[in-house]
């Protein structure tokens, strides 16, 4: 393997190879093993440009990018669909659910659905592109299920850290399962260790789960000059424990589900730890309580707030407001803008970076208890389960902020 200037060459063989480019420094050896693993042979890897313009993807064959780029790529594309109108779009559903509903029953697609609609789409990219493949957080399995149908080549996903030399699992070509992240490299071993505080256990029915851990020789030695947090994540036996959450499906896919502890990645591989923005917000006048959430299927942060009442009415009334009932007061979009411009700027003052602040915002009356389940004895937030008690506020959040994307890209 020679590296030199951005470019990757991959394999001495006389398979022809196929031109493969990617963004992402950090990409870079995920493409070379994922072609290496699939027997691409002559493999060459590019990174150049900049994110988020797409004519760089024209030249090459093959593309490795960050999930978020798919999703931006597939946000797009529908909205196109919907500005079209009429024939158009009616065309686009038909072509989309045929091809669609082939694909699950295992059939292969007419081909006069690609030649009507989507080798338009491919065209995008060149016309060339046969496989794409996504790194540093998951793809929803909708994006993946959109990606396959429109441009009909093979999508691959892997999972990987810097501390086992990037792939740790990669999907097999012509595996048609989504949803996960493959079946784990042949360098190295996999297993799932219970976490029992989190309720995941390898007796799990119907799938074993539990926190990742994995040993062989693409595990690095430890960090630099940093014995305690070398032991705090290799054991004794040489096992890295991830702090990643996953479960075994059929045929020895991994399907990434959870972290174990309170750090989270964004879809565009930001890392976040929601207690240090939570503690930051806590400042802001209206807020009595604050949980911060965001997945890596997103890429902004959004927050439930439980407020302060009186001050929060005492701002309604400065403001010619006149609301009795506090929740019909939490849910005035007045109410909501004024909470996240007083977020944004404290959050402005500690310094918080651009992905840090919170996007969008749900105001909640009720305070977050020990008898509703949504603190510890310790008054912490139950991360796992507010998630699930404030899942509608967290589904609305997210589409708003996704249709005031769409209303944005169309000006």
């Amino acid at each position: 393997m020679d590296v030199s200037d951005g470019d990757t060459r991959v394999g001495f063989g006389r398979g022809g190879g196929i031109r493969v480019l990617t963004r992402v420094d950090s990409l870079r050896r995920y493409a070379v093993e994922t072609f290496r693993d699939n027997r691409y042979l002559g493999t060459r890897v590019h990174a150049d440009g900049t994110v988020g313009d797409y004519k760089w993807m024209t030249y090459g064959e093959a593309v490795i990018v960050p999930s978020h780029i798919f999703l931006a790529y597939l946000c797009r594309i529908t909205n196109a669909v919907k500005e079209s109108g009429g024939l158009k779009e009616r065309l686009f559903n038909a072509a989309y659910n045929a091809k669609r509903q082939a694909i699950i029953n295992g059939r292969n697609p007419s081909p006069v659905w690609d030649k009507l609609v989507f080798n338009k789409i491919k065209a995008r990219l060149g016309g060339r592109v046969r496989l794409m493949s996504s790194g540093a957080s998951p793809l929803s399995p909708d994006v993946m299920e959109f990606l396959r149908i429109c441009f009909g080549g093979e999508i691959l996903e892997g999972y990987g850290m810097t501390e086992t030399s990037c792939v740790i699992t990669t999907m097999n070509v012509g595996d048609k399962l989504i949803g996960h992240v493959g079946s784990p490299n042949p360098a190295c071993e996999v297993k799932l260790v219970d976490v029992p505080e989190m309720n995941y256990t390898s007796e799990d029915q119907p799938h074993p789960r539990g926190e990742i851990c994995v040993r062989g020789p693409i595990i690095f030695h430890g960090y630099y000059k940093d014995e305690v947090q070398t032991r705090e994540v290799i054991d004794e036996d040489g096992w890295l424990h991830t702090g990643d959450i996953g479960l075994w499906l059929p045929g020895g896919r991994l399907k990434i589900i959870d972290r174990k502890k309170n750090i989270f990645k964004l879809a565009q591989g930001e890392y976040i730890a929601p207690e240090k923005i939570e503690n930051v917000y806590a400042k802001c006048k209206f807020i009595a309580q604050c949980f911060v959430y965001g997945d890596s299927f997103n890429s902004s942060l959004v927050a439930v707030v439980a407020v302060e009442p009186e001050v929060l009415k005492a701002w309604a009334a400065s403001e010619g407001i006149h609301s009795e009932d506090l929740r019909q007061l939490c849910a005035d979009p007045r109410a909501r803008a004024a909470v996240l411009a007083d977020m944004d700027s404290i959050g402005k003052e500690a310094q918080l970076r651009g992905f840090e602040f919170v996007k969008a915002i749900a105001l909640v009356a009720e305070p977050f208890t020990l008898e509703n389940g949504l603190l510890t004895p310790t008054f912490k937030v139950k991360r796992p389960q507010a998630k699930v008690y404030f899942a509608k506020e967290i589904k609305d959040m997210y589409e708003e902020l996704r249709d005031a994307e769409s209303a944005r890209s169309k000006l």
